[in-house]
Protein backbone atom coordinates (compact mmCIF):
# COMPACT_ATOMS: atom_id res chain seq x y z
CA UNK A 1 0.00 0.00 0.00
CA UNK A 2 1.32 3.44 -0.94
CA UNK A 3 1.90 5.97 1.79
CA UNK A 4 0.93 9.63 1.49
CA UNK A 5 3.31 12.38 2.52
CA UNK A 6 1.76 15.31 4.36
CA UNK A 7 3.10 18.76 3.49
CA UNK A 8 3.17 21.24 6.37
CA UNK A 9 0.36 23.79 6.21
CA UNK A 10 1.02 27.51 6.22
CA UNK A 11 0.45 29.27 9.53
CA UNK A 12 -2.20 32.01 9.77
CA UNK A 13 0.62 34.58 9.73
CA UNK A 14 2.16 33.06 6.59
CA UNK A 15 -1.24 33.03 4.85
CA UNK A 16 -1.65 36.74 5.63
CA UNK A 17 1.84 37.44 4.27
CA UNK A 18 1.10 35.41 1.12
CA UNK A 19 -2.16 37.30 0.53
CA UNK A 20 -0.45 40.66 1.08
CA UNK A 21 2.32 39.76 -1.39
CA UNK A 22 -0.27 38.51 -3.90
CA UNK A 23 -2.07 41.86 -3.78
CA UNK A 24 1.17 43.62 -4.81
CA UNK A 25 2.19 41.05 -7.43
CA UNK A 26 1.50 41.02 -11.17
CA UNK A 27 0.87 37.27 -11.11
CA UNK A 28 0.60 34.28 -8.79
CA UNK A 29 1.65 30.79 -9.85
CA UNK A 30 0.58 27.69 -7.97
CA UNK A 31 3.27 25.06 -8.36
CA UNK A 32 2.93 21.42 -7.49
CA UNK A 33 4.35 18.07 -8.36
CA UNK A 34 1.95 15.31 -9.32
CA UNK A 35 3.35 11.81 -8.73
CA UNK A 36 3.48 9.75 -11.93
CA UNK A 37 0.95 7.30 -10.47
CA UNK A 38 -1.62 10.15 -10.19
CA UNK A 39 -0.94 12.04 -13.42
CA UNK A 40 -3.68 10.43 -15.52
CA UNK A 41 -6.38 10.98 -12.89
CA UNK A 42 -5.17 14.57 -12.35
CA UNK A 43 -5.30 15.33 -16.08
CA UNK A 44 -8.79 13.87 -16.28
CA UNK A 45 -9.95 15.66 -13.12
CA UNK A 46 -8.77 19.03 -14.46
CA UNK A 47 -10.35 18.37 -17.85
CA UNK A 48 -7.06 18.73 -19.73
CA UNK A 49 -6.26 17.23 -23.11
CA UNK A 50 -2.60 16.15 -23.30
CA UNK A 51 -2.65 16.49 -27.09
CA UNK A 52 -3.32 20.21 -26.69
CA UNK A 53 -0.28 20.65 -24.44
CA UNK A 54 2.44 23.09 -25.45
CA UNK A 55 5.92 21.58 -25.57
CA UNK A 56 8.64 23.65 -23.87
CA UNK A 57 12.37 23.09 -23.67
CA UNK A 58 13.83 24.89 -20.67
CA UNK A 59 17.48 25.66 -19.85
CA UNK A 60 18.75 27.10 -16.57
CA UNK A 61 22.14 28.79 -16.33
CA UNK A 62 24.59 29.40 -13.52
CA UNK A 63 28.30 29.61 -12.87
CA UNK A 64 30.02 26.28 -12.14
CA UNK A 65 30.11 27.12 -8.42
CA UNK A 66 26.38 28.08 -8.42
CA UNK A 67 27.14 31.67 -7.44
CA UNK A 68 23.86 32.92 -8.91
CA UNK A 69 21.80 30.39 -6.99
CA UNK A 70 23.49 31.41 -3.75
CA UNK A 71 22.42 35.02 -4.41
CA UNK A 72 18.80 34.19 -5.27
CA UNK A 73 19.30 34.78 -9.01
CA UNK A 74 17.67 32.51 -11.62
CA UNK A 75 18.65 32.73 -15.29
CA UNK A 76 16.47 30.75 -17.67
CA UNK A 77 15.99 30.49 -21.42
CA UNK A 78 13.34 28.41 -23.14
CA UNK A 79 11.96 27.41 -26.48
CA UNK A 80 8.17 27.26 -26.70
CA UNK A 81 6.33 25.26 -29.35
CA UNK A 82 4.49 27.63 -31.69
CA UNK A 83 5.67 30.78 -29.86
CA UNK A 84 9.46 31.01 -30.18
CA UNK A 85 12.01 31.86 -27.50
CA UNK A 86 12.03 33.73 -24.23
CA UNK A 87 14.46 34.18 -21.39
CA UNK A 88 14.35 35.65 -17.92
CA UNK A 89 16.53 36.87 -15.12
CA UNK A 90 14.70 36.40 -11.82
CA UNK A 91 15.71 37.69 -8.41
CA UNK A 92 14.21 36.20 -5.27
CA UNK A 93 13.08 37.09 -2.79
CA UNK A 94 11.91 40.66 -3.41
CA UNK A 95 9.53 42.93 -1.51
CA UNK A 96 7.20 44.47 -4.13
CA UNK A 97 6.62 47.84 -2.45
CA UNK A 98 10.38 48.35 -2.06
CA UNK A 99 11.00 48.15 -5.83
CA UNK A 100 11.46 51.45 -7.69
CA UNK A 101 8.44 52.63 -9.71
CA UNK A 102 10.52 52.89 -12.91
CA UNK A 103 11.35 49.19 -12.66
CA UNK A 104 7.73 48.23 -11.90
CA UNK A 105 6.57 50.35 -14.87
CA UNK A 106 8.83 48.49 -17.32
CA UNK A 107 6.88 46.31 -19.74
CA UNK A 108 9.52 43.59 -19.43
CA UNK A 109 9.46 43.44 -15.61
CA UNK A 110 6.97 41.53 -13.46
CA UNK A 111 6.54 40.71 -9.81
CA UNK A 112 5.48 37.10 -9.30
CA UNK A 113 4.49 35.06 -6.27
CA UNK A 114 5.18 31.33 -6.53
CA UNK A 115 3.10 29.30 -4.10
CA UNK A 116 4.09 25.68 -3.68
CA UNK A 117 3.30 23.02 -1.12
CA UNK A 118 4.60 24.21 2.22
CA UNK A 119 5.89 27.64 1.18
CA UNK A 120 5.98 30.63 -1.14
CA UNK A 121 8.43 33.15 -2.57
CA UNK A 122 8.08 36.56 -4.28
CA UNK A 123 10.29 37.25 -7.31
CA UNK A 124 11.19 40.15 -9.58
CA UNK A 125 11.52 38.98 -13.19
CA UNK A 126 12.94 40.66 -16.31
CA UNK A 127 11.89 38.95 -19.53
CA UNK A 128 13.30 39.18 -23.04
CA UNK A 129 13.20 37.49 -26.44
CA UNK A 130 16.59 36.11 -27.49
CA UNK A 131 17.05 35.13 -31.15
CA UNK A 132 18.54 31.63 -30.88
CA UNK A 133 18.32 29.82 -27.55
CA UNK A 134 19.13 26.39 -28.97
CA UNK A 135 22.17 27.66 -30.90
CA UNK A 136 23.52 29.29 -27.73
CA UNK A 137 22.98 26.19 -25.60
CA UNK A 138 24.58 23.92 -28.22
CA UNK A 139 27.65 26.17 -28.38
CA UNK A 140 27.03 27.38 -31.94
CA UNK A 141 26.53 30.93 -30.63
CA UNK A 142 28.03 32.47 -27.51
CA UNK A 143 25.78 32.55 -24.45
CA UNK A 144 26.23 36.31 -24.57
CA UNK A 145 24.00 36.19 -27.66
CA UNK A 146 21.10 35.76 -25.24
CA UNK A 147 21.45 39.54 -25.39
CA UNK A 148 18.84 40.78 -23.01
CA UNK A 149 20.28 38.82 -20.07
CA UNK A 150 23.13 41.23 -19.25
CA UNK A 151 20.85 44.29 -19.55
CA UNK A 152 18.16 42.73 -17.41
CA UNK A 153 20.62 41.62 -14.76
CA UNK A 154 22.18 45.09 -14.63
CA UNK A 155 18.73 46.64 -14.16
CA UNK A 156 17.91 44.24 -11.36
CA UNK A 157 21.28 44.69 -9.68
CA UNK A 158 21.06 48.49 -9.87
CA UNK A 159 17.57 48.63 -8.44
CA UNK A 160 17.48 45.76 -5.99
CA UNK A 161 20.91 44.63 -4.76
CA UNK A 162 24.35 43.80 -6.05
CA UNK A 163 25.06 40.43 -7.61
CA UNK A 164 27.99 38.93 -9.46
CA UNK A 165 28.10 39.18 -13.24
CA UNK A 166 25.23 37.19 -14.69
CA UNK A 167 26.76 36.23 -18.03
CA UNK A 168 30.27 35.01 -17.46
CA UNK A 169 31.20 31.38 -17.22
CA UNK A 170 27.70 29.86 -17.56
CA UNK A 171 26.75 26.24 -17.98
CA UNK A 172 23.20 25.04 -18.60
CA UNK A 173 21.20 23.28 -15.94
CA UNK A 174 18.79 20.50 -16.64
CA UNK A 175 15.05 21.00 -16.15
CA UNK A 176 15.23 18.67 -13.13
CA UNK A 177 17.27 21.30 -11.30
CA UNK A 178 14.29 23.67 -11.17
CA UNK A 179 12.25 21.62 -8.71
CA UNK A 180 15.12 21.53 -6.23
CA UNK A 181 15.74 25.25 -6.70
CA UNK A 182 12.09 26.18 -6.06
CA UNK A 183 11.90 24.14 -2.87
CA UNK A 184 15.14 25.55 -1.54
CA UNK A 185 14.27 29.21 -2.10
CA UNK A 186 10.65 29.14 -0.97
CA UNK A 187 9.71 30.30 2.50
CA UNK A 188 8.93 27.03 4.22
CA UNK A 189 5.95 26.38 6.44
CA UNK A 190 6.64 24.87 9.78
Amino acid sequence: MATMTTTPALSAEQIQELLALSAEADSVELKLTVPESHQVSTIQGLGLDPLEAQIRQVFFFDTPDLALDSQGVVVRARRIQGKGNDSIVKLRPVVPHELPEELRASGSFRVEVDALPGGFVCSGTMKGTPPDVLGSVRGKRPLRQLRHLPRASRNLRCHVRSAKSIVGDLSHWTAVRRAAFDRRTARQAG
